[in-house]
């Protein structure tokens, strides 16, 4: 799919109601490698890689958030689709959150997962956390990876799933970003701000999280739920930043019944 002279990669599986899987922060279409076959079999899902990542170009300039949103309107508009249920991830929440607000008509069903308004009312991870992340040292090695990236995960399942960790590392390192990508996205992830707008979200809204999340504290979920109108929020116990892939059962079974209940707009 081309937006404005980008290719952007993108793969759809299954039938039914579309949902369109935003990935977070320097991720792409691999990181919900534990969603696409479970949620394919209710739902036409489509996942991709954003614009700067691993099988999408790679284009200088920044990389704003609402840049992001306008690349998922394009691309439900490219499938000739008038709107579809949006989950995104972290990173990806904030760009869901975005589209949620700037595209409502195209907006069914919003499921926010370990993510946060932004602002000055974000709150923070420990110090060392944000260091860490904000280096770029080694940035597609799998040594990074097992450095940093495990931080996503509860120290039990990096001990007890070693070859998952192993693969989920070689997904990470072989879908290369460049480091003018990363940072671009961490300029954008800094400067996100939409807590007074989110009243203005009307799409039936779940907001996901684990108590275990020390990327994005799971109070920011919390606070999320609290300002959009109507929202459920839904706290995993144990669940890290990484939860849906370390109890990927039990988020895709809360993620299918939320967007199928009651749903009446599909």
């Amino acid at each position: 799919m081309w937006n404005n002279y980008v290719r952007l990669y993108y793969e759809i599986e299954g039938d039914g109601a579309p949902v369109v899987l935003i990935p977070g922060f320097a991720a792409g279409r691999w990181i919900w490698f534990k969603q696409t076959p479970e949620l394919s079999r209710d739902f036409r899902v489509i996942s991709f890689d954003p614009r700067g990542v691993s099988a999408s170009d790679k284009p200088e300039g920044p990389q704003t958030i609402t840049l992001l949103a306008d690349d998922v309107a394009h691309l439900l508009t490219t499938l000739d689709l008038e709107s579809a249920h949006i989950v995104g991830a972290s990173f990806g929440g904030f760009v869901a959150q975005e589209f949620a607000l700037k595209y409502p008509a195209m907006t069914r069903k919003l499921v926010l997962c370990c993510t946060s308004f932004g602002g000055p009312n974000h709150v923070v991870p420990a110090a060392e956390t944000l260091q860490a992340l904000a280096s770029t040292k080694g940035l597609n090695t799998e040594e990074r990876m097992r450095a940093n990236l495990l931080m996503a995960f509860t120290p039990e399942y990096v001990r007890t799933q070693v070859d998952e960790v192993d693969h989920i590392v070689h997904l990470r390192a072989t879908n290369e970003v460049p480091e003018h990508i990363y940072l671009s996205q961490l300029q954008a992830a800094m400067s996100f701000n939409v807590e007074s707008r989110l009243e203005e979200i009307k799409s039936p809204t779940l907001v996901l999280s684990g108590d275990a999340d020390i990327i994005v504290p799971v109070q920011n979920s919390r606070n999320l739920a609290s300002r959009i109108p109507g929202a459920r929020l839904q706290i995993i116990e144990g669940g890290s930043h990484t939860f849906f892939i370390e109890q990927a059962g039990e988020f895709n079974r809360i993620v299918t019944e939320f967007l199928t209940t009651d749903d009446t707009d599909n």
